[in-house]
């Protein structure tokens, strides 16, 4: 089904058109078809434009989205496609100064959000809906001038930010010509199409959910979007929902294997199960393949300065068939067409065990804040070896995207082996510990901190700061976090220290600091 498509707009209303009287969307006791989605996001994208745009017929050219799990949120997006602005989404969970800096960071000219979320520091011109608006634009008919949308292939379809070494959110924008090739391919692979009933787990201020709309979307599935309470017990979701595509972070089998829920053949209905956002054990893939044996598993890798996804590993029917790695964890894979890749060892030369490196079309432009790309991208050299250019940050299509992950190549396929620098993923939240530092350091009294990962009880990552501070006000430290992150990025335990440890170089030493923390705590 490879057709080129300007937009992701219409590559979305081209599929509504193929599928129209299937059911596209259930949320929140909502039910839409394809025709109804389709006509409930014209509808509003010609009330956008007849109230908020400019003297050039043009909307605000980044509309924000603080809505998650509700009609709206599905209806809102597509609308503002439809009229050519980028989406930004933004998550009512997150702490008010977070979303405010976000907001400030991507110059929104509009937000619409649902009729009760933490609005709270937003200063942006609002839109709200109520589910029975949304639900009444689905029977309208959008206005027969309605103009085409005018998003070129070259222009940001959305924008998601991710976590800061700074201690400000990054802005990834990503183009219409990399999220539509990305869908295009991908949609593809896991026989999604009508009947299929596809999970949404992901906010949709994270990456993944990318993948949720608009591949289930394309191929005329059915999106299935679970309230955060269903997420809570999600082999149940999975059978009272009928759910046969699954896409989630691996975190939610080991959730679900601590419940005592997920049981040899307790999810007859899967038939294929995808995840990614951080490691999969082969320990948990064998206890989801047992809990749902009509379904494949695929381990699936990607940043999302890659649009989602990128690489991908699919396990073998037979576990007996099912491959070893040196940390235990599934292959993620080998990359997509749409992905060129170099491994490169410390001196930028092309190793089997290295740094992972992309471009392609489905790599991101750069930054919203040209100077997040500082140290991030490399050029090949005539000498075949990749190295930065001093003092040009302004990446080229010839560029490569250093991810910071640590890959080794086995039997052509790569295993992820971890990071190369201080970013971690907790629960599939990718968090730059330099973030939370930062914040912590702007706090009075600290005068240094350092985060790091912890293995928990439970075997997950948690994590961990310690202060060296003039006081030992930790609860006052936790509320100055809480006030701008989000409840994933708060370590379990600020501890306060007379002095870090410190390696020959004079830089902090971590794994003698984990030692210590571990040596406090007993």
């Amino acid at each position: 089904m490879s057709v080129h498509h300007r937009n992701l707009y219409g590559q979305f209303a081209s599929a509504a058109s193929r599928h129209d009287g299937h059911t596209a969307l259930e949320v929140g006791g909502h039910k839409l078809t394809y025709r109804q989605l389709l006509g409930a996001a014209d509808a509003l994208a010609a009330r956008l434009i007849s109230s908020h745009a400019g003297a050039d017929g043009r909307v605000p050219r980044r509309i924000g989205l603080l809505s998650n799990r509700s009609i709206g949120s599905y209806v809102g997006y597509l609308a503002v496609l439809r009229t050519g602005a980028t989406v930004v989404p933004l998550n009512p969970d997150y702490p008010p100064g977070r979303n405010a800096a976000i907001a400030e960071a991507a110059d929104l000219g509009l937000l619409i959000t649902d009729p009760h979320p933490a609005t709270g520091e937003l200063t942006v011109p609002k839109l709200t809906l109520s589910p029975e608006e949304v639900a009444g634009l689905a029977a309208e008919a959008a206005p027969a001038d309605l103009p085409e949308c005018p998003a070129a292939p070259d222009d940001v379809a959305y924008i998601v930010f991710t976590s800061g070494s700074t201690g400000t959110p990054k802005g990834v924008p990503v183009l219409h010509r990399s999220v539509t090739a990305y869908v295009d391919y991908v949609s593809g692979l896991y026989d999604v199409g009508p009947g299929s009933r596809c999970s949404q787990t992901f906010d949709l201020s994270f990456d993944g959910s990318v993948y949720d709309l608009f591949v289930t979307w394309y191929r005329g599935g059915t999106l299935v979007v679970p309230q955060r309470s269903q997420l809570l017990s999600p082999v149940s979701f999975v059978n009272s929902a009928r759910i046969t595509h699954w896409w989630s972070v691996p975190s939610l089998v080991s959730f679900a294997d601590r419940l005592g829920t997920l049981k040899p053949g307790s999810m007859p209905t899967l038939r294929r199960s995808l995840f990614g956002g951080e490691p999969l054990s082969l320990t948990s893939a064998r206890l989801w393949r047992a809990a749902a044996p009509n379904s494949t598993i695929d381990n699936l890798y990607g940043p999302t300065e890659l649009t989602c996804t990128c690489v991908g590993y699919r396990l073998p029917d037979d576990t007996a068939d099912w491959p070893e790695s040196p940390n235990g964890t599934v292959p993620i894979g080998s990359c997509y067409p749409t992905v060129d890749h170099l491994v490169l060892d410390e001196d930028g030369e092309p190793a089997e065990d290295g740094e992972l490196c992309l471009r392609g079309v489905q790599r991101f432009p750069g930054y919203l804040d040209p100077a997040d790309n500082a140290g991030r991208f490399l050029w090949t050299g005539d000498d075949g070896t990749a190295r930065p250019r001093p003092g040009d940050s302004a990446p080229t299509d010839e560029s490569w995207y250093r991810t910071g992950d640590r890959v080794v190549r086995i039997d052509g396929q790569l295993v992820h082996l971890g990071r190369t620098d201080h970013q971690v993923h907790i629960r599939g939240y990718r968090i730059e510990l330099g973030e939370i530092e930062a914040l912590l350091r702007r706090h009075p009294g600290v005068r240094d901190a350092i985060v790091i990962a912890v293995t928990g009880r439970n075997g997950e990552q948690d994590l961990e700061a310690a202060v060296t501070a003039s006081h030992d006000d930790t609860e006052s430290m936790y509320r100055t976090l809480s006030a701008r992150l989000p409840s994933y990025m708060l370590p379990r335990r600020i501890t306060t220290l007379e002095q870090l440890p410190l390696n020959p170089n004079g830089k902090v030493d971590r794994k003698a600091l984990a030692t210590a923390l571990e040596e406090h705590r007993s």
